[in-house]
């Protein structure tokens, strides 16, 4: 383990009476950092901090308008919504605004005046992937990565998933807010923000709330932590603080009758504490500072962390059922014996410092007893590993059944400390050595609060001097990197890959800081793309951009491996501008007024009949390729084809650029690898060139604006001869074509630029690489929100023999040029640096497709990644 990167946060100068807040942090799976801060606004409100670990000293700020000290932060299963509760009862649900990390606003909001909440979790959803660590030499990933079958908490019409999120408060009551009508969360926080109020309150609520206590007398309520079954239902555990009182757990079940929402709340079996048992240990450790559930979705497994006054121990229990033994005068029925919950005690800690900090893991790793022993044998800790933070500075990890020390991490964050202190990670044989207490010294830094990322390999903690740290947790802890190590960083990308979440946590492992070499990151992007390549095509389909997107973020941090991640970026708007313009071909009507094909709909579409028509003629003549097409399924409005003249050009520069550089890529490794060697996007460009080609013919003002030096040269047909000889040369099914382009060939697109004048192509855009991209991991950068670094980035990998205009800011989108001061607000993505405007300019002719094709970008970049509003 090692300190990546700690932020400073600008802070307040606080009374010294005033006793310390205690601070929380939530990370979602899209990768944002959700934390808590003491300092207060203007209005006396305490702010929520949003961050992107990539780029944390770009972190904002949310008035959140919480005038009481926030209690608990909680992101949803898409991590893309917020839950903040404060010691007042209030509770806000925040969304992002026109799809930017940096803009906020508040959906949803409900109050409990009077009862300090305790904790927010969102209901389930009913999806749950287990990740198999024996099955990790399996080709599929559909044998590593298995769907367990999981119940939602509340279920609507069709049995799908009903948003909505349950709270407990100090005062022992447990309260659930569901949308009005059983809706999702697009129909309850699809509107503008606004306050929603209770079912009480107002008969125009959008949402439906009920409160129950968790049991007949209301007691005090310290800690609470929640989890769910397979079966729907919500697992609650509370404690009172104190190390003698029993540990309570309650099973919630959440219904909706008639427009009312209502709880059942049931008690289970509880625990006493061993230490508060124990008469040696009973008066050393009477408080309980933390209890935890390891997992979100299983309730067989609880944390109990009890405090003294200089030290601390963790207990670990785990809830079995077990059969009662039938007595003599009254036996069992039949083979039936009768069962019953209880907890067990699986584990103690040893004594340590007190426990300032408890973070649980968060992947679903599969517990079963093959996949722990695989796990075990090799060295892979994701899902296994407890991170402790202790009040000496240093942060522990744990084994969540046996709770021995893993992996220890020496912070050595004293306040006046100056920055060039060393960071010592102490190894598992070396002794401990207590430091001697001194008289006048100040307190020892130390974590607050701390949270695991969503694959477990980092670890984010808010120390007691107002800093944000970054620690990086290897998937193999106590192992050197290498190839086990790679091996475990595959099996973590393929889950992102499946599930959808952001990679960032993993891909800090295999940037330069990595000790398997400067080429591991793109050793795992190759890796990736070999199992990709094993799954069967329909899987390949939906995971085909996700792949691309991810491999060129592997490559673009590697030395010598940014053109890689150029070219994987170039296919992707390629392909993604290839299903725009050919699913704007209709099937043409038959003399009746039907369609060709069957009395309801055509066998294939225009779009494939398109693909396939140049898939099997191989013909250099563009005019020749069009007489085996149906031109009228080629035939739309003026209007529409005006506004696609943007698209349209970028494609005819793109093929340019391509074919002019190919003889400079004919010698070196990318002329394998390229676009230029890829026969499905060259077949995407062929199919493209035949729609312009007919476009062109419709309306002649959507072609491309490409300049030749004689007035009698069809640049359009000579684009495609020269495309159609180089996929020719491509396809791995025409063995009678060699397989890398003739003299000929070269020699024809060597004389390419004198023929046309190549239009300027800016793509892919320039990168700011950010901390993904570190050359090496000590000493760990400190930086301040609000000043970043020098940004480094990477360059266009497309050789471009005429640049475009200088300072010059282009819609990487849209493809188009903005001019050197835009007057429209753009937005940046904070992964590949791609710039768009943020608003769609104002088209009073723009067609569905174009209208389409401008909100397929609102909430995210091409490449996958989030937005944020460009720095003036």
């Amino acid at each position: 383990m090692d300190v990546m990167y700690t932020c400073e946060l600008d802070r307040r100068q606080r009374s010294h009476y005033c006793p310390p807040l205690s601070l929380h942090c939530a990370w979602s799976c899209r990768n944002l950092i959700a934390f808590t801060s003491e300092n207060a606004n203007d209005d006396a409100s305490f702010p929520i901090h949003i961050m992107d670990p990539e780029h944390p000293w770009d972190a904002c700020t949310v008035a959140s308008g919480h005038q009481d000290p926030i209690t608990c932060l909680q992101w949803d299963h898409a991590g893309s919504r917020l839950l903040s509760g404060d010691g007042g009862g209030h509770v806000r649900c925040w969304g992002m605004t026109e799809g930017l990390v940096g803009g906020w606003e508040c959906q949803a909001e409900a109050a409990l005046p009077g009862e300090p909440l305790v904790t927010l979790a969102w209901l389930h959803n009913g999806v749950k992937l287990n990740l198999h660590p024996d099955k990790a030499a399996a080709s599929n990933f559909c044998e590593k990565f298995s769907r367990v079958k999981f119940a939602p908490s509340l279920m609507a019409f069709g049995g799908r998933a009903t948003d909505g999120w349950i709270g407990i408060t100090g005062g022992g009551l447990v309260s659930v807010w569901l949308p009005r009508g059983g809706g999702s969360a697009a129909g309850l926080f699809g509107g503008q923000g606004g306050s929603v109020v209770n079912e009480q309150e107002g008969s125009g609520s959008r949402l439906l709330t009920t409160t129950e206590p968790l049991c007949h007398g209301r007691s005090r309520v310290a800690l609470a932590d929640v989890t769910f079954t397979s079966g729907g239902q919500v697992v609650v555990g509370v404690s009172s603080g104190s190390a003698h009182a029993p540990i309570h757990f309650y099973r919630v079940c959440v219904s909706v009758v008639r427009e009312k929402a209502r709880l059942n709340v049931e008690l289970m079996a509880g625990i006493f504490l061993r230490t508060a048992t124990d008469p040696a240990r009973r008066d050393r450790f009477p408080a309980v500072g933390h209890l935890r559930f390891v997992s979100r979705e299983s309730p067989d497994q609880v944390l109990v962390c009890v405090l003294g006054a200089t030290g601390s121990m963790v207990e670990s229990w785990t809830l079995r059922k077990e059969c009662l033994a039938p007595s003599k005068l009254f036996p069992g029925v039949g083979d039936k014996s009768p069962t019953l919950l209880r907890w067990n005690l699986i584990a103690i800690s040893a004594e340590m410092d007190r426990v300032t900090a408890l973070a649980p893991p968060g992947i679903p790793l599969s517990v079963t007893g093959s996949d722990l022993k695989a796990a075990t044998d090799s060295r892979f800790f994701p899902g296994l590993g407890i991170a402790v933070a202790l009040t000496d500075g240093s942060v522990q990890i744990l084994h969540r059944f046996s709770l021995q020390r893993l992996a220890t991490l020496s912070l050595s964050l004293s306040s006046t400390a100056p920055s060039s202190t060393p960071l010592a990670t102490r190894s598992l044989d070396e002794p401990s050595l207590k430091r001697p207490r001194t008289a006048g010294c100040p307190p020892t830094a130390h974590l607050l609060a701390a949270e695991f990322s969503p694959a477990c390999t980092a670890l984010l903690g808010l120390d007691s001097n107002g800093k944000v740290i970054m620690v990086r947790v290897p998937p193999s802890l106590g192992l050197a990197d290498g190839p086990p190590t790679l091996r475990h960083l595959l099996l973590l990308l393929e889950f992102c890959l499946v599930t959808g979440h952001d990679p960032w946590d993993i891909i800090i492992h295999a940037g330069l800081g990595s000790t398997s070499g400067p080429g591991a990151a793109a050793a795992l992007a190759d890796r990736l793309a070999e199992e990709y390549s094993r799954q069967v095509p329909p899987l390949q389909q939906a995971l085909h951009s996700r792949v691309l997107s991810l491999r060129a973020w592997l490559y673009r941090i590697c030395p010598g491996t940014a053109h890689r991640s150029a070219d994987l970026m170039a296919r992707l708007l390629l392909q993604a501008v290839s299903a725009a313009l050919k699913g704007l071909l209709r099937p043409a009507a038959g003399p009746s007024g039907t369609q060709h094909g069957s009395q309801h709909a055509p066998e294939r579409s225009p779009g494939e009949r398109l693909a396939e028509t140049c898939a099997k003629n191989g013909d250099c003549d563009i005019d020749k390729v069009m007489l085996n097409l149906r031109t009228e399924e080629f035939v739309l409005d003026t209007p529409l084809l005006q506004a696609l003249q943007q698209l349209i050009q970028w494609v005819a520069d793109f093929t340019l650029h391509l074919l002019a550089g190919l003889p400079h890529q004919a010698s070196s490794v990318r002329g394998t690898t390229g676009p230029a060697r890829d026969p499905v996007a060259l077949g995407w460009l062929r199919e493209l060139l035949v729609v312009i080609r007919i476009w062109g013919l419709i309306k002649s003002a959507c072609l491309p604006v490409l300049h030749a030096t004689s007035d009698s040269q069809d640049s359009l047909s000579l684009a495609f001869r020269l495309l159609t000889r180089l996929w020719l040369c491509c396809r791995e099914d025409n063995p009678s074509v060699p397989s890398e382009p003739d003299d000929a060939l070269l020699d024809e697109c060597c004389l390419l630029p004198s023929q046309l004048l190549l239009p300027p192509l800016d793509w892919p855009p320039v990168t700011p690489l950010g901390t993904s991209a570190r050359t090496s991991t000590k000493p760990a950068p400190r930086y301040t929100f609000g000043h970043g670094p020098p940004l480094m980035s990477t360059g266009s990998g497309i050789e471009s023999t005429r640049p475009g205009p200088p300072g010059q800011k282009i819609d990487h989108l849209r493809c188009i040029y903005l001019g050197v001061h835009p007057i429209e607000q753009t937005k940046t993505c904070i992964r590949c640096g791609c710039v768009t405007l943020l608003r769609a300019p104002p088209r009073p002719a723009m067609a569905n497709i174009v209208r389409s094709w401008e909100q397929r970008w609102v909430n995210h970049c091409l490449c996958g990644g989030l937005w944020k509003k460009s720095s003036v």
